[in-house]
């Protein structure tokens, strides 16, 4: 068997091996640009989610505030309401009108 390899088989191995190397760093770089825009996609997905949350909460807040104002029956309603809110009223001018007559010159 002869030792030596013919140069046709060297010479197309070391092309195979140059090839690769040369071909590495586009790869490289359409490996990386693909998972840029896998990546960008996922960004923009993210704010899509996010945007339809934002519009539920608002439909929800919306709904909220429209039921408040239904739940009032009538003007009437509201101004019993404010009444009851001020019911220590008396008792407050009672207790300065205490204090002020402690204050009286002549006592």
């Amino acid at each position: 068997m002869p030792d030596t390899v013919s140069p046709m088989i060297t010479d197309a191995v070391t092309q195979s091996n140059v090839k690769v190397v040369a071909e590495a760093p586009a790869m490289a770089m359409g490996s990386l640009y693909q998972t840029m825009a896998h990546s960008t996609g996922i960004l923009f997905e993210n704010n899509v989610a996010a945007s339809q949350q934002q519009n539920t909460l608002a439909q929800a807040a919306a709904n909220q505030g429209v039921m408040q104002i239904y739940s009032m029956d009538t003007m009437a309603a509201a101004g019993a309401t404010e009444k009851i809110a001020q019911t220590g009223t008396t008792d407050q001018l009672q207790t300065l009108l205490t204090i002020l007559e402690a204050f009286r010159p002549g006592r």
